[in-house]
């Protein structure tokens, strides 16, 4: 999927997320999805990304899986850079602290909880030599 095609993609599964408070169908259907706004680590924009996640307590745990491939997602080094993101979960917007996990065996068990949920997050670890980073989304109070 080039680019261009996968800006248009997510784009349309974050009009009908907002549109649907939350929801969204095709593929994702029943899916736990939440709209993570980062900031550009370059460019300083606003960019939103639809992500599936997991619940871990009061924190939520998304996957910088990028389907497989062999260089993380643009989130994940935006939240690298700057740490405090907004997300949207059903109708809810707050902001969030993230924080990456790489120590095991924790990243081996956020990332296993992900797994039971959706699948295909198997097939991604599969289908790359990267380790692929497990991020915890904490409430900002």
């Amino acid at each position: 999927m080039s680019e261009n095609s996968a800006n248009d993609w997510n784009k349309s599964i974050i009009e009908e997320f907002r549109a649907n408070g939350g929801k969204v169908g095709g593929p994702f259907e029943g899916a736990t999805l939440l709209l993570l706004t980062t900031t550009g680590a370059k460019s300083g924009k606003q960019r939103v990304s639809p992500l599936a996640y997991t619940a871990d307590g009061d924190r939520l745990v998304i996957i910088a899986s990028k389907a497989g491939a062999p260089t993380n997602p643009d989130w994940y080094h935006n939240l690298l850079a700057h740490s405090t993101a907004t997300i949207e979960v059903g109708t809810e917007q707050f902001q969030v602290k993230a924080t990456s996990v790489l120590e095991e065996p924790e990243r081996s068990r956020l990332y296993a909880k992900m797994v039971a949920k959706a699948p295909g997050f198997a097939d991604y670890e599969r289908k790359t030599t990267r380790k692929i980073p497990v991020v915890l989304l904490e409430k900002v109070s």
